[in-house]
């Protein structure tokens, strides 16, 4: 392979904007700032959470970063694939306080919020958006039917899940656009699982954005955009990533035998050649060198099932914090069960 050929921007398939900025920071000074990007993170030591700020704030941005234009809120926790309700309660707030900050700027009671839980239900890392659809404070029908049973303490809410095109046969933009079209949402925030680069990554990380979001992207069937242009109001979307593909996992795998094998190596010739290998070299000669069968398989770990149904709590109960505005963490259950 050829580094003359390489894409200096260059880096491995992921739809976080966390990942794609560090890479553009790799081997760069430390003070060294993205032209039209600004990074800001902030640590919880008791929780070991990093909360980080990407905003893409102009063209240049857009074109170093290859996002659009807009905010991207990144929560980072290894506890949440685990049983840990302290942890668990720290991200809900944190993940409430997020959205809250990307909803339109007007009273919360008077909100009109479609939740769109994207995903096929029938395959478990990517029943996420579906589950969360499933799990939100639906209000918007007891404000119409039943005002009096009604307080200021919610909103207008209403969800559904759309299901796949390959289930449905229609694109879900369509269908969304036909229900944004009906309901007139002044906000519409779609849930969907995401794609990572890295493998630490993988079921510990929530994305918020006010940028829209492609179904399917997370396992690389992307489909038509959903934001504001397309269905014609604000769209905040909400993603973790549940998959790596393959050349990623071996790419990961490969990176570290390489290290263990410079301690030992040092100096040697074979030294010098994996020295002078890239990561877009690496990971393109692996997918090369992949099966074709292989190299177009996305993997999730085992206790996903068990992860999914933290997820679903954890993202659900942030919409209901963010957008019901008389709701606390300590009334949810006494809303949703």
């Amino acid at each position: 392979m050829n580094n003359n050929n390489a894409n200096k921007n260059w880096y491995p398939r992921t739809d976080l904007a966390i990942e794609i900025s560090s890479s553009l920071k790799l081997n760069q000074d430390k003070d060294y700032q993205i032209p039209g990007v600004e990074v800001s993170t902030q640590h919880i030591d008791e929780y070991d959470i990093n909360l980080t700020h990407v905003i893409v704030k102009d063209e240049e941005g857009e074109k170093n970063m290859g996002k659009p234009k807009g905010k991207y809120i990144t929560i980072e926790c290894p506890n949440i694939k685990h049983n840990d309700p302290e942890a668990h309660k720290e991200v809900i707030n944190l993940l409430a306080g997020s959205i809250a900050e990307l909803l339109p700027e007007r009273n919360k009671k008077d909100l009109e919020v479609l939740v769109i839980g994207l995903g096929n239900r029938f395959a478990t890392p990517d029943t996420l958006g579906p589950e969360v659809a499933n799990k939100v404070l639906v209000t918007r029908h007891l404000h119409q039917k039943m005002p009096e049973a009604i307080d200021d303490s919610v909103c207008r809410l209403s969800s559904f899940a759309p299901g796949v095109m390959g289930l449905t046969g229609i694109e879900t933009a369509e269908i969304i656009s036909g229900v944004s079209e009906k309901t007139q949402p002044d906000c519409i925030i779609a849930i969907d699982a995401l794609a990572a680069r890295s493998t630490s990554r993988i079921n510990s990380t929530i994305q918020i954005t006010n940028t829209g979001i492609s179904p399917g992207a997370g396992v690389g069937n992307a489909r038509k955009q959903l934001n504001e242009e397309t269905i014609g109001c604000p769209v905040i979307a909400i993603g973790v990533p549940t998959v790596v593909d393959t050349a990623t996992l071996v790419s990961d795998a490969f990176g570290q035998l390489i290290a263990n094998m410079l301690k030992q190596a040092e100096r040697s010739e074979i030294y010098e050649m994996l020295k002078a290998l890239s990561d877009q070299e690496q990971y393109e000669l692996i997918r090369e060198t992949l099966l074709p069968e292989v190299a177009d398989l996305f993997v999730t770990p085992k206790e996903i099932d068990e992860v999914i149904e933290y997820l679903t709590n954890i993202i659900a109960n942030g919409i209901n914090i963010a957008v019901h505005p008389g709701i606390t963490i300590d009334d949810i259950n006494k809303y949703t069960f």
